[in-house]
């Protein structure tokens, strides 16, 4: 790793995190970069969704404070991102080689920083991805944090079809009503047809609530080195890929049936508005979710996207939820 000469950094003076670089892991190369104002905080892994919507930029954007007080791991998933490989074999993408990526992460990140335990934290797929690994690995993980996470995709499919078919009645939208028996009831048996779905979810305010400028942020984030132009269209192509590779698995996933227990701190971030993957069913999977620490909170001006709906509050929390159970940031530790 490029940063090694700085792993024993001087006990007083902090010692910056800015690293780049691509882990080949089982015939693919996945990138991960690094952000952090001292390289002795605790190390927090982002999660991103999809399955292969890389979110990087976007959490850059809008949670970088968080790089104040942590070593802030953004990895881009196998297919995702600058992960991304249009000659790699799609059946390569499943749950399982997700979770065993991730733990070839996890142990790259804990070797390198000189840390037993990291924090995870997942946004929608990314929460899913988080909770399978914590069930698999609770001694390599100090907490968990499940932004909207998927519990169970039959159950959010079905609950997402009546939340739209209900505002279009409402509001006698005949053009989306006729276009919701075009595309059929749920459980939806292509990716193009959830895709669908979620756009129209998202004209009701379900999957944003508070939705940002996005013309104006993906400027400022293409000025600001987040990103660059000619990369997104692997960004929008690999998670096109990923959805329609790993749908079948997805769609058989039911964590409140697989998973009642996690030997892990956990919390839950909901947002009250949240019709895409319904937050009323994590909320009802949290209800009997048994765990050593555990704790919701819900985001009252969100739906689906919290981390850019409300960046500030989310950031906040993130920090005193953690700090709570022992986890502090370097603005606190010093």
């Amino acid at each position: 790793m490029g940063c090694a000469a700085s792993l024993h950094p001087d006990p007083v003076s902090p010692v910056a995190v800015r690293h780049s670089e691509y882990l080949t892991i089982e015939g693919a190369r996945t990138y991960l970069m690094l952000r952090g104002a001292d390289r002795r905080a605790p190390v927090l892994l982002w999660l991103h969704g999809g399955p292969g919507g890389a979110e990087r930029p976007l959490f850059r954007y809008f949670n970088g404070e968080l790089e104040d007080h942590f070593v802030v791991a953004y990895w881009d998933q196998r297919g995702a991102g600058r992960s991304f490989d249009s000659e790699a074999d799609p059946k390569r993408l499943t749950i399982a080689r997700h979770i065993a990526d991730l733990d070839v992460v996890v142990d790259h990140l804990k070797r390198h920083f000189s840390q037993e335990k990291i924090v995870l934290i997942g946004h929608s797929w990314g929460a899913v991805l988080g909770i399978l690994y914590s069930k698999m690995y609770p001694d390599k993980v100090s907490a968990m944090i499940g932004v909207n996470p998927v519990i169970s995709t039959r159950q959010s499919q079905q609950a997402e079809y009546d939340f739209i078919h209900s505002e279009a009645m409402r509001s006698q939208d005949d053009t989306i009503l006729a276009r919701l028996r075009e595309i059929g009831t749920p459980p939806y048996r292509t990716s193009t047809q959830v895709l669908e779905i979620e756009r129209i979810t998202e004209r009701y305010g379900g999957v944003f609530h508070n939705k940002p400028n996005y013309a104006g942020v993906m400027i400022k984030a293409v000025f600001s080195g987040l990103v660059t132009p000619w990369e997104i269209p692997g960004f929008i192509r690999g998670n096109n890929v990923s959805l329609e590779a790993m749908h079948e698995e997805l769609l058989a996933l039911d964590l409140k049936r697989s998973f009642p227990r996690l030997d892990v701190p956990v919390f839950f971030f909901l947002g009250r508005y949240d019709r895409h993957v319904d937050a009323t069913v994590a909320a009802d999977y949290f209800e009997t979710l048994q765990a050593r620490n555990k704790k919701l909170v819900w985001f009252e001006k969100s739906a689906h996207n919290i981390p850019f709906e409300e960046p500030d509050c989310f950031n906040a929390t993130v920090l005193n939820l953690l700090k709570s159970i022992g986890i502090k940031h370097m603005a606190t530790s010093n």
